[in-house]
């Protein structure tokens, strides 16, 4: 076999070359990166059957592939998440420190703005990912969505209004982001809750999720106060059981929970003006599978 017959079909290596980009790109649409998987495998079945020589820009063509499916996916879910048990949380992935260079992208991934996300209607989340996120032309984003370029422009403007007014205020540095989580972490091993009092805001907010499948706080918990309490009756339930890792997920610094070994949760922070204003913890094993090892995001 010569070395030309061992490299990979076009479409392949095509495929392969903007894997990456397009699973960010299911990601940022899903919210999850199982159903993202899932939409790359139907992108390349969908992908595998096109005729190459009409194809002007692959990259375009296989991004607007996959935002169709994860569209018609998206739609999907939200149906699905009206019945999810408790509060629904991204499904949280390992990330490589680099990602956090890229302060757009990491802003993008965080957990604070994929909840801002899913306030979106379907196609609005489309539109502002891809232009907002990706830096797709308007032209490109309409083909995408299978709108025209005026419409999907109203649509982008309006998205934009919608997320300024949700989003974190100011984005935080990592730095900020990880001293609020070394207070979260000296207050479950050593007790002193006071030094996390002083980083938490007044309406400070804790969503848990369990899907159901694990313990965990079936409505927002919201203010100071009650966070210290649930933090004093989480302590002392878990005492010595329970370690805590510092890792970088989805683009920001957060903590990997274990229980006597074992994987438990992810614990993510939206922090704003220096102090935390809302606290995720992801405890659904079957969004655990991406903290293990780093996930490959790019824009």
């Amino acid at each position: 076999m010569t070395r030309e017959d061992a490299r990979p079909d076009p479409a392949t290596e095509a495929f392969v070359t903007h894997r990456n980009l397009l699973f960010t790109v299911a990601y940022e649409l899903l919210g999850s990166a199982a159903d993202a998987e899932d939409v790359l495998q139907e992108t390349w079945l969908r992908w595998a059957g096109v005729d190459l020589g009409t194809v002007r820009d692959q990259r375009a063509y296989l991004v607007r592939i996959t935002t169709r499916q994860a569209l018609t996916r998206l739609r999907t879910l939200g149906r699905r998440r009206e019945s999810y048990v408790g509060p629904w949380l991204p499904e949280p992935l390992l990330t490589a420190p680099d990602v956090a260079e890229d302060i757009e992208l990491a802003d993008s991934l965080s957990m604070a703005m994929l909840l801002v996300l899913e306030t979106l209607k379907p196609t609005e989340r489309a539109v502002f990912v891809l232009r907002e996120v990706f830096g797709l032309d308007y032209g490109e984003v309409a083909e995408a969505v299978g709108k025209s370029p005026a419409a999907v422009r109203q649509i982008a403007h309006r998205a934009r209004s919608h997320v300024a007014a949700r989003r974190p205020r100011d984005v935080a540095s990592p730095a900020e982001t990880s001293a609020a989580l070394d207070a979260f972490r000296r207050a479950v091993e050593t007790g002193d809750l006071q030094g996390f009092v002083d980083v938490l805001a007044p309406d400070v907010v804790v969503l848990s999720d369990g899907g159901g499948i694990k313990q965990a706080i079936l409505r927002p918990v919201v203010g100071a106060d009650k966070v210290m309490r649930l933090l004093a009756v989480f302590r002392q339930q878990v005492g010595a059981e329970l370690t805590l890792e510092p890792v970088q997920v989805n683009g920001s610094p957060a903590l990997l929970a274990r229980l006597n070994g074992e994987l438990d949760s992810v614990l993510a922070m939206r922090v704003e003006g220096g102090v935390v204003t809302g606290l995720y913890t992801v405890r659904n094993p079957e969004k655990l599978s991406h903290v293990e090892r780093a996930t490959a995001v790019t824009r």
